[in-house]
């Protein structure tokens, strides 16, 4: 889909050229400087009239009646060149290969201008990004939808830099995994069991010679799953425990694991959602959609590095087998657990992920997890909240997140949260220490399994959604975190 030209812009023949405007002088932008003397100075007519917008995001559609070779340019404004940051530029395409969709553009041409270019491989893959992830629709079952796959399938850097092919596809990988990540969380939980999310994983795993083990109960049992077992005794849909490996390292050592919850549905058990939170529960797997998004564009870079994929799925559903409040369980690690909420259930599954990345040495651990209403009140939906045992680790996570635009904050890990939720006075742990501090307890109970090992915890359950279209999508889900993930990976 990439490549790269080094030719005057005034003659590449495309559907379209693609031009981005600062506020800075036009005489500081080469590629303004061109286009205005090619276009017998109309250009600086249009700026001025507001025709051609520098403004931040803004995209301006020039028909160019022959002129040029391009049948029309597109301008995207990128408002004070002081305040543009490759997360604005990001956000800024999206708007771009929106319209671009809406016009039905098959091919483009992309000027590189040199007032952006001293990082032209970091601007590059966040081009890739955009391109994939802004024109994104997901699927719908209406009788009489319209099929709508539009892709882009051509677009030419107008520069000599071959590495920003490069970064470019790297960026398009990376926007493909949250793709993927949006379209597993779209699907009802009827058309996407634990049996089937496995499925979906091992077609992934194939598609990039991945390793991959799929659990399915009596192995699940063997492995002494207690919690996870718990949690899936009220389905009639067996559960799966999903293991993915990617070797990026000669030998097979310090796989860095990544933990994704996959509730495929949530009512909650017999601590029973009420109407109005029980719909849209098919996107309790979330975390988990992040991690198989993660693994698709891990085994399209292939980072230096190893890494597991490790997937609780199952969902929680309420019978006459279902566990109850009051019971106690026996995890995977021999911790005993008090259970004095089933809907706080996703936490239980982890926990057995988490101890199953140590057994098989894990050397850091990251889980990720549509976990709390507690961190919608606490963050909102712009931000998700994260909890670490090691700083340092947290570090890299949040240095990726940043690369990425996409926000996380950390909540505190302090030993009197520890303690709160091994405040059972007939097992080790309780599984819900009540409502305060309701993410926080959630991230310390993983954290009672992660131990001494370096982890972060990631809670999505305010980001996994969107309620209105945004510059890098449709309304509904993210894809959140992918790309973060994998990226942490990349920067191993």
């Amino acid at each position: 889909m990439f490549t790269i030209i080094q030719e005057d812009l005034t003659k590449h023949n495309t559907d379209a050229l693609i031009v981005g405007l600062f506020e800075a002088p036009k005489e500081t932008q080469p590629a303004y400087e061109i286009l205005n003397q090619a276009l017998n100075n109309q250009l600086d007519d249009l700026v001025e009239s507001g025709d051609v917008s520098t403004t931040q995001g803004h995209v301006s559609k020039v028909h160019t009646l022959g002129q040029l070779e391009a049948k029309r340019i597109y301008f995207v404004g990128f408002g004070d060149y002081d305040q543009f940051t490759v997360d604005r530029a990001r956000q800024s395409f999206g708007r771009l290969f929106k319209q671009l969709a809406e016009d039905s553009i098959q091919s483009a041409s992309l000027a590189i201008d040199s007032l952006y270019s001293d990082e032209p491989t970091t601007y590059a893959e966040a081009i890739g990004e955009a391109a994939v992830m802004a024109p994104y629709q997901l699927e719908t079952y209406h009788t009489d939808r319209e099929e709508n796959h539009y892709e882009l399938e051509s677009l030419i850097f107008l520069t000599n830099d071959h590495s920003v092919v490069e970064a470019a596809e790297q960026g398009y990988a990376l926007g493909n995994g949250a793709n993927i990540a949006r379209h597993l969380v779209n699907l009802p939980s009827n058309l996407l069991t634990a049996k089937d999310l496995a499925v979906f994983a091992e077609n992934i795993a194939d598609k990039h010679e991945l390793k991959i083990d799929v659990f399915e109960r009596e192995q699940i049992e063997e492995l002494g799953m207690g919690a996870l077992l718990a949690v899936n005794q009220g389905s009639d849909e067996p559960p799966r425990f999903i293991v993915m490996s990617y070797q990026g390292l000669d030998t097979w050592e310090d796989p860095v694991a990544l933990v994704g919850k996959g509730i495929t549905f949530d009512t909650g058990g017999y601590s029973l959602k009420p109407k109005d939170g029980i719909v849209g529960m098919k996107m309790d797997m979330g975390g988990a959609a992040s991690v198989i998004g993660a693994m698709d564009a891990i085994g399209q870079i292939q980072p230096k590095t190893n890494v597991m994929a490790l997937i609780p799925a199952t969902d929680n559903m309420v019978s006459d087998k279902a566990f109850k409040p009051d019971d106690v369980i026996v995890s995977m690690s021999g911790k005993t657990i008090e259970i004095r909420n089933t809907d706080a259930e996703g936490r239980l599954a982890m926990a057995d992920a988490v101890t199953y990345a140590k057994q098989q040495g894990a050397s850091k651990i990251v889980d990720i997890a549509t976990l709390t209403g507690g961190v919608v009140v606490a963050l909102g939906d712009q931000v998700t909240g994260a909890m670490t045992n090691n700083q340092d680790w947290y570090d890299e996570v949040v240095t990726a997140a940043n690369q990425e635009g996409e926000l996380m904050w950390q909540l505190p890990y302090l030993e009197v949260y520890q303690k709160q939720v091994a405040t059972s006075h007939i097992a080790d742990l309780n599984n819900s220490p009540g409502r305060k501090a309701h993410a926080v307890m959630a991230g310390a109970f993983v954290g009672a399994f992660a131990e001494e090992t370096p982890w972060v915890h990631l809670d999505i359950a305010g980001t996994a959604m969107a309620e209105n279209a945004h510059d890098l999508g449709p309304k509904g889900p993210t894809g959140v975190m992918a790309r973060t993930l994998a990226k942490a990976m990349m920067n191993q």
